[in-house]
């Protein structure tokens, strides 16, 4: 955790910093943990890498930390991460504007659909999503976290409801928006997604 601590975009704020580990840390959660922060945080870094610009690192960085803040399985997770975001960045940042940016950009994360000259959605929405194109034995590592947070749900209900998430997914033109993600990313990502909605959905 040391590591992801350091991942920190701000100077101040560390005890916003760790009470958000602490939410991530949640023995409760399944996939939307302390290595889904990282690996989205490290996913951010990667795209500014390949090429990117017009992106503000430290706004979705920001928005990266908070998209998850809260989720716990009931509705609206996404709107109460972006108000704890509201809450906590106006006693952090100079720009009140930023506090803006960063929950609108949380609150991005329910669909994932940023216009194309939203170059900050653009980049947290692949970033959040990069998980599908990981290779197979991750893939199937995360479908299986996915299903342990929700564990509540009966099986057949927790099907339909994944194939329905899942189809909604494939449905979009593309997966990412961002060239750089479309690259590297979009084949492995589809494959993975088709795969899962196969077995969701095939002969049992």
């Amino acid at each position: 955790m040391g590591d992801l601590a350091d991942c920190w975009p701000l100077s101040e704020g560390t005890e916003v910093r760790d009470r958000l580990l602490e939410a991530y840390a949640d023995p409760a959660r399944g996939y939307h943990d302390l290595r889904h922060l990282e690996e989205v945080c490290a996913r951010v870094e990667e795209l500014i890498a390949g090429g990117v610009t017009g992106c503000d690192r430290e706004v979705v960085l920001l928005a990266a930390w908070f998209h998850d803040a809260v989720h716990d399985g009931r509705p609206e997770d996404e709107e109460r991460s972006a108000a704890w975001a509201e809450d906590e960045l106006p006693a952090l940042v100079t720009e009140p504007a930023t506090v803006g940016e960063v929950a609108r950009l949380v609150r991005l994360t329910e669909t994932h659909r940023p216009a194309d000259d939203d170059v900050d959605g653009c980049v947290l929405s692949d970033a959040d999503l990069a998980i599908l194109a990981a290779p197979r034995d991750r893939y199937e590592e995360y479908a299986a976290d996915v299903r342990r947070e929700y564990a509540h749900v009966p099986d057949a209900d927790f099907r339909t409801g994944r194939a329905l998430v899942l189809r909604d997914l494939l449905a979009k033109p593309h997966l990412f928006h961002t060239a750089y993600a479309r690259t590297q990313w979009e084949a492995a990502a589809r494959a993975n997604v088709e795969r899962e909605l196969a077995t969701l959905t095939g002969p049992r």
